[in-house]
């Protein structure tokens, strides 16, 4: 005789979440074709920020067309500033403010500058920031060494040129041995440096706008060089002047990285694939009252074709109504089996969430015995996946995987429910808020002193799926289904959050990839590794962010178009 059998356990063992962390890795490879942003925002009426920037940077002209990096911010730094501080809460305004300053005493140290005393007077709209060479002097006898250059446009030359003057008379007090170099017209002044170490840069005044800042006063000379003959400049090359064509004109930065340049100045393990497959990636930077948002463009390198993608849809994903209005996680789209595709053909690039993925694939391949067109083949509908965040802050996250009835779901399903038996698992139907469910469900016995038969049969609920309308439902425990039944009282799409979250976007579109940072930040841990690179990458941007959302705009054979919304804090 056995005891009155245990209430169902939802204990998820990692191999059925593994499932859901590479749908994560699916969606976001697709939907991520950039992740870009500087600064934040912002002069009188500070808001009036959101109508400048019409224009491409002219600093790009002292760019070589070699350059691995270049950013331009295409409007004034105080502006910048003086948007944020009025767009956040007067609580939170002493801490952006703190935040403003560290961003321009991080910019300028070792430099010997100071930013409110030295640039602030005659800094115009416009600074742009290259890297201009893995190795600006060629020489491997002395290691390779990156060349830096920054460009700042003056909006009062009388008052930049005092700057300079300035600047290197206080340098030669302090003991530093000044060079001063007429360059094609232009005088460059530099030093070894002085008694107290300071790493000083080589500066120039060129005309009577642009004041030049490099590590090293050949990456000046050769700055003033592509001036004189713009054939050498980046400005002239086609990838720069294809991917700048695909931006509105309205934009307030503008980002680019060549790919191949690129792996001489980082680990080329890391670059070399992404080098082989595409040539550049540009960013156009745009503001409005909540966040900043970075429309991206991919451009195929010479003689690669990027995989043609379906037509993006103009309409609202059907299956995001079963994912919870609270979830921190959540995406929406059509056709894994095309997604499959073109991660088949374009994940390899990306070298850390490629490694993710095949791992994840290899451990459900062994454990599951799932091939990859389990998977995803049977996908080619709607579909939606959405996090729920656990009440304990240690515990794992749940999942709700949506997808639409098609003619091979049916078959599929079954496909689960037989690896479920191979597995040992029972099949186990049950009624749950009136809706008729299936539970993979791990049965054992563990002895009971207390019972009078010695034995208490406990149930471990490992996976959870149930058939609505046009829908089929995956969920990691009983409770996840339940948030999913629930969910289409108060779905996502209709959360204020998450309308917030995607109004910046163009239609049509892929769908969406959406996170809630903070909750992502504090449930994640070493769980998610899309959030622990996004933390790696863009720490600083992502300090002040309430979500962010991805999309894509669909590819065409050389060029894959996208775009990421950062909504901010406090707004």
């Amino acid at each position: 005789m056995v005891s009155t059998p245990a209430p169902l356990r939802s204990n998820t063992p990692p191999r059925l979440r593994a499932f859901f962390y590479l749908l994560i890795a699916i969606v976001a490879t697709l939907l991520l074709a950039g992740l870009g942003g500087l600064v934040w925002l912002a002069s009188g009426n500070p808001f009036t920020v959101l109508n400048s920037g019409d224009r491409a940077p002219a600093a790009i002209v002292f760019v070589p067309r070699q350059a691995p990096a270049v950013v331009s911010l295409l409007v004034n730094p105080d502006r910048l500033e003086a948007f944020r501080l009025a767009s956040v809460r007067p609580a939170e305004r002493h801490r952006a403010r703190q935040q403003f300053d560290r961003l321009k005493q991080n910019l300028l140290q070792r430099t010997g500058l100071n930013y409110e005393q030295d640039i602030r007077p005659w800094i115009g709209n416009e600074v742009t920031f290259a890297v201009t060479a893995p190795d600006f002097d060629r020489d491997s006898t002395n290691g390779a060494q990156a060349g830096y250059l920054l460009a700042i446009d003056s909006r009062d030359s009388r008052q930049a040129r005092e700057f300079l003057q300035l600047f290197w008379q206080k340098q030669a007090i302090a003991g530093a041995n000044l060079t001063f170099e007429q360059f094609a017209g232009v005088k460059i002044i530099y030093s070894e440096g002085n008694s107290t170490g300071t790493q000083l840069p080589a500066m120039a005044l060129v005309g009577s706008r642009f004041v030049l800042f490099a590590n090293h006063p050949k990456v000046l000379r050769e700055a003033i060089n592509n001036v004189q003959a713009p054939e050498l400049g980046l400005s002239n090359t086609a990838a720069y002047q294809r991917a700048i064509e695909q931006f509105p004109k309205r934009q307030m930065g503008v980002a680019f990285v060549n790919f191949a340049a690129l792996s001489g100045l980082l680990d080329k393990t890391q670059v070399a694939d992404l080098s082989q497959r595409y040539e550049s990636l540009a960013a156009a930077l745009k503001f409005d009252r909540q966040g900043l948002l970075a429309d991206t463009v991919l451009l195929a390198a010479s003689g690669q074709t990027l995989p043609t993608a379906k037509p993006p849809i103009d309409r609202s994903v059907g299956a995001l109504k079963f994912i919870p209005a609270k979830s921190p996680l959540a995406a929406g789209g059509e056709d894994l089996r095309q997604f499959r595709t073109e991660i088949a053909q374009g994940i390899s690039p990306y070298k850390p969430l490629a490694e993710f993925v095949d791992r994840l694939q290899t451990d459900l391949e062994a454990r599951w015995s799932l091939q990859p067109e389990d998977l995803f083949d049977w996908v080619t509908g709607e579909f939606a996946l959405g996090m729920v965040a656990p009440i304990e802050r240690k515990a794992a996250p749940d999942w709700i995987f949506v997808t639409e009835r098609t003619s091979e779901t049916s078959e599929q399903i079954a496909r689960f429910d037989e690896i479920a038996g191979d597995r040992g698992l029972s099949i186990v139907a049950l009624t749950l808020d009136d809706q008729a469910v299936t539970t993979w469900t791990k049965l054992s016995t563990e002895a009971n002193s207390r019972s009078s038969a010695g034995v208490d049969l406990k149930a471990e609920v490992q996976g959870v799926r149930a058939s609505v309308g046009k829908y089929e439902i995956l969920a990691t425990s009983v409770e996840a289904m339940r948030q999913a039944l629930n969910a289409r009282s108060e779905p996502i799409t209709e959360s204020e959050n998450f309308e917030q979250a995607i109004a910046a976007l163009d239609r049509p579109n892929d769908g969406y990839l959406y996170l809630d940072w903070p909750t992502i930040e504090r449930i994640s841990g070493d769980r998610i590794p899309l959030a622990r690179l996004a933390r790696i990458a863009a720490k600083p941007v992502l300090e002040n962010v309430r979500s962010l959302t991805v999309t894509s705009y669909g590819s065409e054979p050389t060029l894959q178009r996208g775009a990421v919304y950062f909504r901010l804090k406090d707004t």
